[in-house]
């Protein structure tokens, strides 16, 4: 008996990868090594933005082995998502709810390898928090964390449900190395940025800066008497940083913005 249910649910999570497997591709858009992406709209291809390393000759396998040319039309590497699109017909996948996930819940990570084969690995989700903030300024609408394998070649891929629904967008490039998945919701929302502009519309200052303790002598100069300040170390060249005057040495103590990024900085 019990052989015979694990047998069932073994079948069940066969029948879960080949369903969401139709819509995942492979993606030549570095050396050697390829990646996955899943075809998340007619002609619209998503996959994680680290492994698109040209912007030309970009080739997409889809199920079948039909090879087909791909134009990059976006990409942003605050979330680690990249749009492509080509021309051909290819089945899209059915798409499940992130947010009713939980904690210990059994997922599959799928991939495609360089001949088109599907490729799974199995795991269970390891966390689940709230909104999260990248190292490299994006927005993830909800932090899930996996407890499995992403193999080489697998960023790129689905998270995928034991009912064969997409979940998401499995990646390493935003984890330092660690597998997690960018939710429905944030996905949809950069395919659609990116598609309508080519990038992703974020504030920035451009500039690199390092905390320091402001003198008691120099506090007396300022409006406020803050106990320290962000020294400038770096000036990206044309940024609204550049642009709003601020130089190497500044220490910046207060902050006001505009919609035009001028900035109005206090200097010691």
């Amino acid at each position: 008996m019990a052989s015979s249910t694990i047998a069932k649910f073994s079948d069940e999570l066969s029948a879960a990868a080949a369903q969401a497997g139709a819509s995942v591709v492979t993606i030549f858009g570095r050396r050697r090594l390829p990646s996955s992406g899943v075809v998340w709209r007619q002609g619209v291809v998503v996959t994680a933005e680290h492994t698109i390393q040209r912007e030309e000759e970009l080739g997409v396998l889809l199920g079948g082995n039909k090879r087909v040319s791909a134009k990059l039309t976006g990409r942003d590497p605050g979330t680690d998502l990249a749009v492509l699109k080509f021309d051909s017909d290819a089945q899209v996948p059915e798409f499940g709810d992130s947010t009713q996930l939980k904690l210990a819940n059994l997922v599959l990570a799928l991939g495609r390898t360089r001949a088109g084969h599907l490729v799974a690995s199995a795991g269970i989700i390891g966390g689940l928090g709230r909104e999260i903030r990248t190292w490299r300024g994006g927005r993830i609408d909800q932090s899930i964390r996996l407890d499995l394998e992403l193999y080489p070649g697998f960023s790129g891929g689905p998270l995928v449900g034991v009912e064969g629904k997409v979940l998401g967008i499995n990646t390493s490039g935003l984890g330092r190395g660690r597998a997690v998945t960018i939710p429905i919701a944030t996905v949809n929302r950069v395919v659609d940025e990116l598609l309508e502009k080519g990038y992703i519309a974020r504030p920035y200052l451009g500039i690199a800066m390092q905390p320091v303790r402001i003198p008691e002598s120099a506090r007396g100069k300022l409006k406020s008497a803050p106990a320290g300040g962000l020294m400038v170390l770096h000036v990206e060249s044309g940024s609204p940083a550049d642009k709003a005057g601020i130089v190497l040495g500044d220490v910046i103590v207060e902050l006001h913005s505009t919609s035009s990024m001028r900035r109005h900085v206090p200097r010691l």
